[in-house]
């Protein structure tokens, strides 16, 4: 684990070790539980409001009878009047721009952070706001979500709670007083926890939470508390809902080998769709949303509007849109309907966040994934009737592909999708596809706040630092040091000239040599204990102070050992030897922890020029 020399001083942390002997490397632990439940009890009370909304808004007002998968919660509001589901089309266009507007006057009153897919708020708090998210940006985002999804909003379920998780991971860090590290982790465990428990996929939420910060790498050493914390949220989510996979599916598996050709096809549409997606996702808001001069509650509301036009043409773009996958799953959805659920679902999920309105991007991109599979598998079960039997399997690979390819993070996508289908006969197209995706899709992102690895993370400076030094050696960069002998003196020399050379110079601390030019060790005017006397003191030669006992760099040794020598020695300088076949040394002059410095900042410099 991570800062494991780091100790805390909060009551909690003080409490554990003093009383229960538990230290850092088990309290993670046991602080990653807390957070989980509570995750999962804010998962139970977020799905309950959003429920409520969803009835009340588009059930009961629009009378439009919503399509669930068949796992998904469903909770019966016996203290309202049931619907009549008679549809006024007219409210579908309104009620996405009256909770769009809400939302957004909500959101850039109280917390402007909350804006937008929470999951990209997440990325960004952990890698350039030192895990800190603002303890009222959880109950805004809930809040502002439950108000566009419930009024037919068109985005998903994990933004949010992701954002609702991290926000009480990180309230919790700071109630513990823990460190920025540990701060990040808890960030990440109480993201694991929300999705964990909202999509009923422990292993899943704790795998998208260490793998959706980088494109290229994960964050390993959150994984444990992560996978503790989603456990724990997902137990007590289950505990009061059940514990059925979202979507139930019938006995699928790859029926041929050649199919693999036909999931590869997949892996290409899911491709080109998705650059797609982002592009215009990203488009709307810079060269559309962003350049409005109204105030962004009602650009919000703008986006609510259109994406009610979007819903005049077919209401089943609107909202998460999960039942409808489960439509596809079961064939009820031709080919056509598909392709053209598609391009609407594109654009009111684009109009819903990109006009800064409050919702996930990892639902829209299941229902896009999901349409293109129903899409391309019925077009193989056209042509290869003998190789394509089951065109619902692709329904669920194209989920798994899509959002793998525009979100960068396969592993999660690939277990995310199986756990909430129970389709595990299908890991083999799974990881073809998705792995397929993932590397001719990996320079576009949906999360645009990803970096690529951790070395370009500002919360893994000190990796970089290690690794930076590490590369170079002293013999590598000692020409391009600016000091390496003006502060040697011969060990001849008394105290009195010394003492003037160090105010001419600037210098406490001098290298020591003889008259042969070897090295005898090091001096420091800080530490020197000298007679009282004056006449005494200028008696005294540097022979008689010098301390011989300092471990010199060796000009073979890598930076980040010459650094390590620095710190622990007190010097700010310490003298370079070369060692000889002979097992003999030369003395080549010194190294300062300034001009260290100055070279790894060039060297940082490079690396970001060559970027």
């Amino acid at each position: 684990m991570p800062e494991l020399k780091s100790e805390t001083h909060g009551p909690i942390a003080i409490f554990l070790k003093k009383w229960l002997g538990i230290e850092f490397a088990s309290r993670i632990y046991i602080y990653s539980l807390i957070v989980g439940a509570i995750s999962g009890v804010g998962a139970i009370i977020f799905t309950y409001f959003l429920e409520l909304a969803g009835f009340v808004f588009i059930e009961k007002l629009a009378g439009f009878r919503q399509v669930r998968p068949d796992g998904e919660v469903h909770f019966n509001f016996s203290f309202l009047e049931a619907p009549t589901y008679s549809e006024y089309m007219w409210l579908l266009l309104l009620l996405p721009a009256l909770g769009a507007l809400l939302s957004g006057w909500l959101v850039y009153r109280f917390a402007p952070e909350a804006e937008g897919h929470g999951t990209d708020a997440m990325i960004d708090a952990f890698h350039n706001g030192k895990g800190v998210i603002r303890p009222v940006v959880p109950l805004v985002k809930a809040v502002a979500t439950i108000l566009t999804l419930g009024s037919g909003g068109s985005a998903g379920k994990e933004g949010p709670v992701a954002q609702i998780g991290a926000g009480l991971g990180s309230w919790l860090a700071t109630l513990f007083k823990l460190t920025h590290a540990q701060r990040r982790i808890l960030l990440l465990a109480g993201t694991a926890g929300g999705l964990g428990a909202i999509f009923r996929a422990p292993l899943g939420g704790a795998i998208t939470s260490v793998e959706i910060l980088y494109r290229e790498d994960f964050e390993g050493d959150a994984l444990i508390p992560c996978v503790i914390s989603s456990i724990v949220a997902y137990s007590i989510y289950t505990l009061a809902f059940g514990s059925a996979s979202i979507f139930s599916i019938p006995e699928l598996r790859l029926s041929s080998f050649y199919e693999l050709g036909i999931y590869l096809l997949l892996g290409v549409v899911c491709v080109l769709v998705g650059i797609l997606y982002v592009k215009v996702f990203y488009g709307m808001r810079d060269r559309f949303f962003k350049r409005l001069s109204l105030p962004p509650y009602l650009v919000v509301a703008l986006g609510g509007l259109l994406v009610g036009v979007v819903g005049l043409l077919d209401p089943r773009a609107m909202g998460a849109g999960l039942g409808v996958i489960q439509e596809a799953i079961y064939g009820h959805i031709g080919l056509s309907s598909m392709l053209f659920l598609v391009l609407l679902k594109i654009l009111a999920t684009s109009c819903t966040i990109s006009s800064g309105g409050s919702g996930g991007v990892f639902g829209p991109s299941l229902f896009i994934g999901g349409m293109l599979g129903g899409c391309v598998g019925l077009t193989g079960q056209h042509f290869f009737p003998h190789i394509v039997q089951e065109p619902g399997a692709y329904v669920i690979v194209g989920m798994a592909a899509f959002f793998a390819g525009v979100a960068n993070a396969p592993l999660g996508a690939l277990i995310m999708v199986t756990e909430m289908s129970g389709g595990y006969h299908l890991l083999p197209p799974l990881m073809l596809v998705c792995a397929f995706s993932l590397i001719f899709a990996r320079n576009f992102s949906i999360y645009k706040n990803q970096v690529q690895n951790k070395f370009h993370s500002p919360a893994h400076i000190k990796d970089v630092t290690v690794n930076v030094l590490q590369n170079l050696s002293v013999n590598d960069v000692f020409d391009r040091l600016q000091n390496t002998s003006e502060a040697i003196v011969s060990n001849g020399l008394s105290y009195f000239s010394l003492s003037a050379l160090s105010k001419k110079l600037g210098h406490v601390h001098f290298v020591v040599v003889d008259e042969a030019e070897n090295l005898r060790g090091l001096i420091s005017l800080e530490d020197l204990d000298l007679p009282e006397d004056d006449f005494l003191r200028n008696l005294v030669l540097i022979e008689d102070m010098v301390v011989d006992s300092v471990q010199p760099i060796e000009a073979t040794e890598d930076l980040h050992e010459a650094l390590q020598k620095l710190l622990d020695s007190g010097y700010d300088k310490l003298p370079v030897v070369r060692r000889e076949e002979e097992g003999e040394q030369t003395f080549l002059g010194y190294m300062m922890y300034e001009d260290l410095m100055r070279v790894y900042h060039q060297e940082v410099q490079k690396m970001e020029a060559e970027d």
